[in-house]
């Protein structure tokens, strides 16, 4: 702009000059007045262009120390926008997570009670690329006090550590890696109401231990591994040898005696998932013996299962065999405690207006199990469930099941109609 005004300038004025100059005729001569009136006007022209070229340089000036200061100005911003930026996205806060699910449930037949079963909140943290955080904290039967049925429980709390892309080693509070439910009990992941009675009352779910572990990928076979080396039950004639009833959930938990858990898993053909378990614990008395000969209890749990989905038809199936060794179980009948299941279902799309992905699926399941095997003749309990779940979106759910219940101790059948709503996040 300054440039423009100078080359106006300058033109202006030497428009100026020669506009006061006067046209002589060809041939006259203006005499010596003239000439001097000539020269001072152009003289006075000449200082009148250069006052104006001056004050264009100053203008000049000021613009490039302006536009000078502005740029810096600009730098400024943007360097302290980058450094809270930066700042910003290093914060803890940034590297935490939560997530949770809950679920309500309405049992009906003898119970007809209404429960809200389970509120999860689940918290991570990243310390960085490679190690992190994970935990799950879980209230159960919505209130916890002195006489009340609710509980407070830490499930898991473990710190994990990558080793390279496929493996990985954790320590801490962590699920014992057996079985379909025990690792992955979000409401809206399984069918039914309730966690399937097998893995419940035989493996049992949910089951966690403090310990190490580690778990990884073999190559590119579709194999994969876990293997922990864990606390374990604690199992007595005051439990009456019950696995369930055996798990010390990590609270100054006995650690006379450790247990070891591996898992092999396959999931090389896509929509199939097949794994099977080890766990062993050399003595489940953890050191106290049995009362019959003070000996201890061995225990030994093999699993089994597949998770198989193919256009929309899906099965899951299980089985579940403990077998615990000591003079004393054996009178128990419960050296051996066995279950089994199997689950055909079907799943499909439900556009409801604004519920454009619902989905709704069908199921029925057939599950056996007997916490008494050892004893001769005993068949246990045989459950039949028929069901549907329904999911607005992928993450909730609303389901209804009717059981039928045949158990060997009773002359009828137990059923009920249960009704109930999930979710997680």
């Amino acid at each position: 702009m300054a440039i423009r005004n100078t080359a106006l300038l300058c033109a202006s004025a030497a428009g100026l000059a020669l506009s006061s100059t006067p046209v002589w005729a060809e041939g006259q001569t203006p005499s010596l007045e003239k000439m001097w009136q000539i020269i001072q006007e152009q003289q006075a022209t000449i200082s009148k262009l250069k006052e104006a070229l001056e004050t264009t340089r100053e203008e000049t000036t000021r613009t490039q120390d302006s536009v000078e200061k502005t740029q810096k100005n600009v730098e400024a911003v943007a360097n302290a926008v980058e450094n809270k930026a930066s700042s910003a996205g290093t914060g803890w806060w940034n590297r935490t997570s939560l997530g949770g699910y809950g679920e309500m449930h309405y049992q009906g037949g003898a119970k007809d009670q209404l429960d809200f079963h389970r509120f999860v909140l689940f918290f991570g943290h990243e310390f960085n690329d490679n190690i992190r955080f994970a935990s799950e904290l879980e209230l159960e039967h919505a209130f916890s006090a002195d006489g009340e049925p609710g509980e407070v429980e830490l499930e898991q709390a473990y710190i994990e550590a990558d080793l390279n892309e496929s493996t990985q080693i954790y320590g801490g509070v962590h699920l014992v890696p057996v079985g379909l439910i025990n690792e992955g009990h979000e409401p809206p992941t399984f069918y039914g109401v309730e966690r399937n009675a097998v893995e419940k009352n035989i493996i049992p779910a949910t089951w966690w231990e403090g310990g190490l572990g580690m778990r990884g990928a073999i190559g590119d076979s579709g194999f994969s591994y876990d293997a922990m080396v864990s606390s374990g039950l604690e199992l007595n004639a005051a439990n009456g040898y019950k696995v369930r009833s055996g798990r010390q959930k990590v609270a100054e938990a006995n650690f006379k005696n450790q247990a070891y858990t591996g898992r092999l898993s396959y999931s090389g053909i896509p929509g199939i998932k097949m794994a099977g378990s080890v766990y062993y614990q050399s003595d489940a008395t953890q050191g106290a013996g049995d009362a019959l000969t003070g000996k201890g209890v061995s225990a030994l749990l093999l699993t089994a299962n597949v998770d198989a989905k193919w256009r929309g038809f899906g099965m899951r199936a299980l089985y579940a065999n403990w077998s615990l060794d000591g003079a004393e179980v054996d009178l128990t009948g419960r050296d051996k405690q066995v279950g089994y299941y199997v689950e055909p279902s079907y799943k499909f799309s439900l556009p409801l207006g604004a519920f454009d992905t619902a989905q709704l699926g069908v199921f029925y399941r057939y599950s056996n199990w007997d916490n008494n095997k050892g004893l001769r003749g005993n068949t246990g309990i045989n459950r039949h469930i028929f069901g549907a779940n329904f999911w607005p979106v992928e993450d909730v759910v609303l389901k209804m099941d009717y059981i039928i219940e045949d158990r060997e101790s009773t002359i009828r059948n137990l059923k009920s109609l249960n009704l109930g709503i999930g979710y997680q996040f």
